[in-house]
């Protein structure tokens, strides 16, 4: 991109403009850059107290820190403002600056300190100190991750860690304490109490979730699990779920009875859910009629040869030394087999545990109330609205449509009623519509879908008119390229009429030639304007020969010089 030959072309279109142009556009320019500097001078989105712009230095702070920065600031003379308890303001410029002045100070001094507090190095420290210190950047980070989480607004986090004992039976483990304060309209969910308790845990060696105690601002117990707590939570519970159910099902009816009665306004429906949240627990064991094999076992035994000799006799010397000579008989042999087969069956078992619902729907009720119809009737030249309730057949289909969307149960011993009466007295209140209200709502009933619509297109043709009657027109007006008043040439023929020599001469010639030539006042204005012209002339030659010599010459040589040019 060549700057220089873009320069030369807006100086060239600045050149062409005259001077209310380049008036307008310099004092257009002179406004951009004082607005542009304006912002820059004064911004916005600081509060200004007493013409000063001031912004926050502190902010939820407690009291004691409150003090030692308003006490800080007094000293050193620093204007400042105190709109909440716990809201410093100062000077805008000065913020940043004396946040560092107070930091170096200590200030605040109850604020929560982290890991950082191992950036300065104390060689003096004692192995006590260290473990303090330890314990108070434990601490802090810990209140500033739990700070983080949505619900909570404020955490303090206390963490008591024993002494080592060289006994295990004597070890005590650690625990630690967490106050938290809830936001407003919110509360904390047994997941997000259990969450909690096991970063803290997880932060501290040999610290286990059951010795991290919680409670709220309040200085009610979270998490614990003694009766009255777990009544509660199980109760609020139970009712956020009965009230759930309640608006889905009235929802549902609203919902399918708003096209049939002409809206959402003329059907009001209340349901009472009752529910069994007694959670019952049943053991179900159910046999498989055929039998499977567990183990199976066989036992063979084959024995061929001699059989046993049997000693036998009276106690004594021969019974005790065993066989004796002449007891053998080859002839008295023995063949023995034994097979055993035993089999173990096992009966097919399924063991089930059955635990029941959260929330057993035992009973419903139902209430709904319908509006009926209205018409207008003209008695005796004035307009009334007429009430008409809906008749048996129409009543009966909105209960069974009710019965339907709910799912009714008679078993259950469910019950729905269906009303039918008059919504806010609409009949007694009617007043007629006038003229121009019967013609607004004829409007609004065609052009209401087209309203969307009709907007966007009043807005395009005010745009529209704006730019055609109001910036086409300046932009042409500036645009506009006038010849400069410097550089016309003042025609020597040109009459002026408001030269008063020129009249004066006008009026004698005129004067003149009607004493002389004796014409009245109809004559002719254009001769008297050629007698002037020629008169111009004259007294232009008398007193400008060297100049209307030269313009004859160039007249001339104008004339001749294209057709040299064409002889050529």
């Amino acid at each position: 991109m060549d700057i220089k030959a873009l320069f030369h072309q807006i100086n060239t279109l600045f050149t062409r403009f005259n001077k209310k142009q380049k008036i307008v556009i310099l004092l257009a320019l002179v406004l951009v850059v004082a607005f542009i500097a304006f912002l820059l001078v004064f911004p916005f989105g600081g509060k200004k107290y007493g013409g000063n712009t001031y912004g926050v230095l502190f902010e939820g702070m407690n009291p004691s820190d409150n003090a030692l920065v308003l006490q800080y600031l007094q000293q050193n003379q620093i204007p400042y403002q105190v709109p909440k308890d716990d809201t410093i303001l100062i000077p805008k410029d000065k913020v940043y600056e004396e946040r560092i002045a107070l930091a170096s100070q200590g200030i605040p001094k109850t604020s929560k300190v982290g890991f950082e507090i191992f950036d300065v190095k104390d060689f003096g420290a004692t192995d006590f100190d260290q473990k303090i210190k330890f314990i108070r950047a434990t601490e802090g980070e810990l209140s500033r991750t739990i700070e983080s989480l949505n619900p909570i607004e404020k955490a303090n986090v206390h963490i008591a860690i024993p002494k080592d004992s060289v006994f295990v039976s004597k070890e005590v483990p650690p625990t630690a304490s967490v106050m938290l304060k809830i936001k407003p309209n919110m509360r904390l969910t047994p997941a997000q109490i259990v969450g909690i308790k096991n970063l803290v845990a997880a932060s501290v060696s040999k610290l286990v979730p059951e010795n991290v105690k919680l409670v709220d601002e309040n200085g009610e117990p979270l998490g614990e699990s003694d009766d009255f707590n777990t009544s509660k939570e199980l109760a609020a519970m139970q009712l956020k779920y009965k009230q759930n159910i309640e608006n889905i099902l009235e929802n549902k009816i609203t919902n399918i009875l708003s096209p049939i009665v002409g809206g959402s306004d003329k059907v009001v429906a209340r349901v009472n859910a009752d529910f069994d949240f007694s959670q019952k627990k049943s053991t179900k064991e159910t046999y498989d009629p055929n039998n499977v094999v567990r183990s199976e076992q066989n036992l063979e035994e084959k024995r061929e040869g001699l059989q046993p000799k049997q000693i036998g006799g009276v106690p004594g010397a021969v019974s005790n030394i065993g066989p004796v000579q002449g007891l053998d008989d080859k002839d008295l042999k023995e063949k023995y087999e034994k097979s055993q087969n035993t089999t173990n069956y096992e009966i097919g078992k399924t063991t089930s545990e059955i635990k029941g619902e959260f929330g057993v729907l035992s009973r419903l009720s139902a209430a709904v109330v319908v509006d009926g119809r209205y018409k207008k009737v003209n008695n005796d030249g004035v307009e009334s609205l007429q009430y008409v309730p809906l008749n048996e057949e129409e009543m009966q289909k909105i209960d069974a449509l009710v019965k339907q969307a709910i799912g009714y149960n008679q078993v259950r011993g469910d019950d729905v009623t269906v009303s039918n009466f008059e919504f806010d007295a609409k009949a007694d209140n009617y007043v007629p519509l006038n003229g121009f209200e019967k013609f607004s709502s004829k409007i609004e009933k065609y052009l209401g879908p087209f309203m969307p619509l009709l907007k966007y297109l009043l807005v395009a043709v005010v745009i529209f008119i704006f730019y055609k009657k109001v910036i086409s027109p300046f932009a042409e007006r500036m645009l506009e390229i006038h010849e400069n008043e410097e550089d016309k040439v003042e025609s020597l023929f040109e009459i002026n009429d408001d030269d008063d020599s020129d009249l004066n001469k006008f009026s004698e010639i005129r004067k003149r030639i009607e004493d002389q030539l004796g014409l009245s006042s109809n004559f002719s204005e254009d001769e008297v304007k050629y007698e002037v012209l020629l008169e111009k002339i004259k007294t232009s030659i008398e007193e400008k020969p060297e100049e209307i010599a030269a313009l004859f010459k160039t007249l001339i040589r104008d004339e001749i010089a294209p057709e040299n040019e064409r002889n050529r």
